[in-house]
């Protein structure tokens, strides 16, 4: 049903291009990959598979408008389904839209958005995280970090010539009960309980094409059956963060810091993910390369991301590319280096992984 829904969607907004006064558009990646690890279970297997959530980029399509309301106020919307292209299924916890589906008001004043909106840590490490939401990569390390995403949601973001401010209130962060890092269960909207499932966001940040820096705040709360812990609405997940990048010739520098505190069933954890990577384009070939470590307070269970890639750029829409990866995981830790594999406790996983992504 939610497939002719969506076929449905896109003929009659297809419809709507044709028109000359039509002002919106249709947009998409499509990145599949392939991709080998070792030990993925207790007995050190390797397993070869075709990725699912990510190869270099998730896979999307979405659509986007706006409609000039006079005086310098315009209506706008975005509504974009991730999905998968091994199978086709769709992602974030099966929703038909589930990157964004938000409609808003945007002026010189910055833009307003109601709806499931992409928060303020999805976009405090944009434009520090040299290798974003890529199948080996410090989203590994922080399942939440590409699904930072709140639904019944309000935000604002403004930028004044440069100087970023935003935040994000959710009334129910995550209806759905799918499971994994894009569905965890908790709706929200409980009367008698003001605090279920409430979310927070703030980014205070500056940006421009030399260099920037952004700091942000997260703190989202529990409820009764709630995923990882968060049983109750005493419990809560809490990121701050710090993160920079600047412009070496052509060569982007960018790291930054994410310190995490979580109150669950389990009791209290804290750790910081420290993060640097570079990236370098040469003509057609981009090369980046990701140092990451995980430190968990008062435990052994650290771990240690390295990460290589280069692309080379068929067009100015498809590219092919190539990653190595290797994951040292320390104590009882088991991130996998693959978003979304496995791995034995505590032990080290190395990977490769080819593919080809197409921009429309």
């Amino acid at each position: 049903m939610q497939k002719r829904s969506l076929i449905a969607l896109a003929l009659a907004m297809g419809a709507g291009l044709a028109h000359a006064d039509s002002n919106v558009s249709l947009y998409g990646v499509i990145d599949a990959a392939l991709a080998r690890t070792t030990n993925t279970d207790a007995a050190g297997h390797a397993a070869t598979k075709m990725a699912s959530l990510s190869g270099s980029l998730p896979s999307r399509l979405g659509f986007r408008g706006s409609e000039d309301l006079g005086g310098g106020l315009a209506a706008v919307f975005t509504l974009e389904d991730g999905f998968n292209p091994d199978t086709g299924v769709q992602g974030q916890g099966g929703r038909l839209f589930g990157r964004q589906a938000w409609v808003g008001l945007r002026g010189g004043w910055g833009t307003l958005q109601l709806g499931r909106i992409p928060n303020m840590t999805f976009l405090a490490t944009a434009r520090s995280d040299v290798l974003r939401p890529n199948l080996f990569s410090i989203s590994s390390i922080d399942l939440y970090l590409p699904n930072a995403r709140s639904d019944n949601a309000l935000g604002y973001l403004g930028n004044f010539n440069g100087v970023l401010a935003g935040a994000t209130y959710s009334l129910g962060r995550d209806a759905s009960a799918a499971g994994g890092p894009a569905a965890t269960n908790c709706a929200g909207e409980v009367s008698g309980n003001a605090r279920a499932c409430r979310q927070y966001t703030a980014l205070l940040g500056y940006e421009s094409k030399a260099y920037g820096a952004s700091f942000s705040y997260d703190k989202l709360f529990g409820n009764a059956g709630a995923a990882n812990g968060l049983t109750s609405s005493d419990k809560y997940d809490r990121r701050l963060s710090a993160n920079a990048y600047v412009m070496l010739g052509s060569a982007k520098l960018g790291g930054g810091l994410i310190r995490r505190h979580t109150l669950a069933a389990s009791g209290i954890t804290n750790s910081d993910l420290v993060y640097l990577g570079v990236s370098v384009p040469q003509g057609q070939w981009t090369l980046d390369a990701q140092v990451a470590r995980k430190d968990v307070q008062a435990a052994a269970d650290d771990t240690t991301l390295l990460v290589l890639r280069a692309s080379y750029a068929l067009s100015p829409r498809s590219a092919v590319y190539a990653s190595l990866g290797r994951m040292d995981n320390h104590g009882n830790a088991a991130i996998a280096l693959d978003a979304g594999g496995s791995v034995g406790s505590g032990k080290t996983q190395s990977g490769v992984m080819g593919g080809l992504r197409h921009l429309f």
